[in-house]
């Protein structure tokens, strides 16, 4: 009965105490977080820590993983319905494209021999899994919608 923003339940989830469970993902706190940081840098501030940050929980990086088959739905006619966005469906996904978004920050930067304060996961989220998320799905559905459809107010997603 307590507000939690964007944290959600998952029944893989256990833990020992309240938290069972729960799947905290706050996207739009993230994004705003992540909006402030170049503003703030400009007006003289010191940001440290960015890549402290998570990725984000959202379509635009979600898509890229099941567009491109790095997930895949377990049951294909899942693609075809909607879903409420605190179903175990849209939880798992998006919690999977938070800890993908990880695993990519790691290749990218071994790749190109850069750590995490020179090549944060904002720079690769705006520059490179936004992108292309989008130019995977315009290339699978004319509107570029996602790959798995929510029902939600537009405060998640």
């Amino acid at each position: 009965g307590v507000a939690l923003g964007d944290c959600w339940k998952h029944p893989a989830i256990k833990t020992g105490d309240a938290t069972s469970g729960l799947v905290p993902l706050h996207k739009l706190s993230q994004w705003l977080t992540y909006s402030l940081i170049e503003p703030m840098q400009r007006a003289g501030l010191d940001i440290t820590d960015i890549d402290g940050l998570t990725g984000l929980a959202e379509y635009r990086n979600g898509r890229l993983f099941v567009d491109l088959g790095v997930l895949a739905l377990r049951d294909a006619a899942d693609a075809d319905r909607s879903h409420e966005v605190d179903s175990a469906l849209v939880v798992e996904w998006r919690a999977l494209t938070v800890a993908l978004l990880d695993r990519i920050a790691a290749i990218i930067r071994a790749r190109l021999n850069r750590d995490a304060a020179s090549l944060p996961l904002a720079s690769l989220l705006e520059g490179g899994t936004w992108a292309a998320g989008r130019a995977a799905a315009y290339a699978r559905r004319p509107d570029g919608s996602p790959p798995i459809k929510v029902i939600s107010d537009g405060t998640v997603f």
